[in-house]
């Protein structure tokens, strides 16, 4: 089970990255659109709201949910808060 656990960490932390990288690309998607103007910029916006952000919604909550099942596997328990005595 570690072996599988270390797996979806890693799946988790490529996730990680992909999902920065896709929020910052709806970012750029949505300035452009600012300096664009006019039905151009509109059809932009509808489609980054609309058709590309439930696809970067969905696949981060799939990631999550491997980082999640990874840590289970791992037993880590990276979310908790340590008191030193």
């Amino acid at each position: 089970m570690k072996n599988l656990g270390d797996l979806l960490l890693r799946v988790f932390a490529v996730g990680v990255l992909l999902s920065l990288f896709a929020g910052g690309l709806s970012f750029i998607g949505y300035l452009v659109a600012l300096v664009l103007g006019g039905e151009t910029a509109e059809m932009l916006c509808v489609f980054i709201f609309k058709s590309y952000l439930p696809w970067v919604i969905r696949l981060t909550s799939i990631f999550t949910m491997c980082g999640l099942a990874g840590m289970y596997l791992t037993k880590r328990k990276a979310l908790t808060a340590k008191m030193k005595q």
